[in-house]
């Protein structure tokens, strides 16, 4: 813009042709006009109509920069460190092309400034966003270093130890509620595991410790032939009872395992109920175990399961067993329905029930529930009948309240289902 102004001042004074107007000109230039570095003007003399020079132009300057003056009157160019600017001029005393060229030394000092400062800027901005990012990392992170610190700080002895929750809304927090979760899942199953080892230890201590007892006595003096036999009478039973706890506990161990090396065969379900009925018929000789299957299909297939028939027959006798042993030997209805897929077994007694708070606890070896304690057993029944029907890949599902009854759900898949 500076050199554009200065062309057109410089223009009017030395094209007037009076010499006191240059003379003013060159004045005012040195003392109030700043002058522009290497700063230079040249005056041509052109045929503004033919456009040609009427002397030769500089030729290092491009023809296309000339071109542009003859069309537009004006035209500037750049090349190298100088800045051109050239103006088409009429006079009376013909055409003229007006060129003044300087360079822009404080236009590149301005730049080397603004290169110097952007430099230093981004340098700075980097310390900052190194610091800064530093800052913001170790306060994102801090939550997950903390889960961490915590989750290595838990042990056996330690175990009912939880995470802190303070926010229970973003992902950390959910991670924190989900190790929260295991660890609940990990106390119950060690919980479980300890009181399986102390009921199993206080069980097979307990027939042990009469055993050795009946035993000293028989040996601290010799006695006659009744009470030698009354002493082995004790020991037998003791031993029967020990023996019963042990195969107990090896079924318990076998239904661990995958079903391999068991005889797989086609089951029906009905069957199989009655034989079990026939079998409690003569074991408990008043019960009142009432058959309904009304509900079956005509389709054989429909109630037919594939699995070990010696299995399911102990698992089915020990339910329903206990459906007349806890019910006082009351009504036990047993129901048999299917649909697509499955076949159902629907179990249902009037007997004294299982505590609600106890009912996630059945399954578990030795358990007992709380107001059962006076009725003979060993607490190995259903735990084994829950093993079995899970190796079948089936369901079993207990609905109990005190003094009402309890119903048993138990499904199995079918044979059809079962082979495709």
């Amino acid at each position: 813009m500076r050199l554009s102004q200065r062309a057109t001042i410089a223009a009017q004074a030395y094209l007037e042709g009076n010499k006191s107007n240059i003379d003013i000109y060159d004045d005012i230039r040195i003392r109030h006009l700043q002058t522009l570095p290497n700063e230079k003007e040249v005056i041509y003399p052109v045929d503004g109509k033919k456009k040609l020079p009427l002397i030769e132009f500089d030729k290092s300057l491009p023809e296309s920069f000339f071109s542009e003056i003859f069309g537009e009157q004006y035209a500037e160019l750049k090349q190298g460190e100088y800045y051109y600017t050239g103006l088409l001029f009429h006079d009376l005393q013909g055409d003229f092309i007006v060129v003044l060229s300087a360079t822009d030394l404080y236009g590149f000092g301005k730049l080397d400034n603004l290169r110097n400062t952007l430099i230093l800027a981004f340098f700075i901005s980097m310390v900052f966003i190194f610091i800064l990012g530093n800052y913001f990392a170790k306060q994102a992170l801090s939550p997950i270093s903390k889960i961490i610190k915590e989750v290595n700080s838990i042990r056996a002895e330690n175990l009912s130890q939880r995470l802190d929750i303070s926010n229970g809304k973003d992902e950390l927090a959910q991670l924190a509620i989900t190790f929260n979760n295991m660890l609940d899942r990990l106390q119950i199953s060690f919980d479980l595991q300890n009181n399986f080892i102390n009921n199993a230890s206080h069980e097979l201590r307990n027939p042990l410790t009469a055993i050795l007892g009946q035993t000293e006595i028989a040996l601290y003096k010799k006695r006659d032939d009744l009470e030698y036999k009354s002493i082995l009478k004790n020991i037998e039973r003791e031993a029967s009872r020990l023996d019963f706890l042990v195969n107990g506990l090896l079924k318990l161990a076998q239904t661990d395992f995958e079903s391999k090396g068991f005889l797989i065969e086609p089951i029906r379900l009905d069957e199989m109920i009655l034989n079990i009925k026939k079998n409690l018929d003569v074991a408990i000789i008043n019960n009142k175990i009432e058959l309904d299957f009304e509900g079956m299909p005509d389709n054989e297939a429909a109630i037919t399961v594939m699995g070990s028939e010696s299995l399911l027959k102990v698992a089915l006798g020990n339910i329903l067993e206990n459906a007349c042993k806890f019910s006082n030997n009351r009504k036990v209805s047993v129901k048999i329905t299917s649909d697509t897929n499955t076949v159902m077994l629907n179990i249902k007694d009037s007997g004294i029930g299982i505590p609600e708070d106890e009912l996630k606890n059945i399954f578990e070896p030795f358990f007992r529930a709380s107001n059962v304690r006076d009725i003979k057993g060993f607490g190995f029944g259903l735990p084994l009948a829950y093993r079995i029907i899970k190796m079948h890949s089936g369901e079993i599902r207990y609905v109990s309240q005190i003094d009402l009854g309890t119903l048993v759900k138990i499904k199995l898949p079918n044979k059809k289902i079962t082979n495709s």
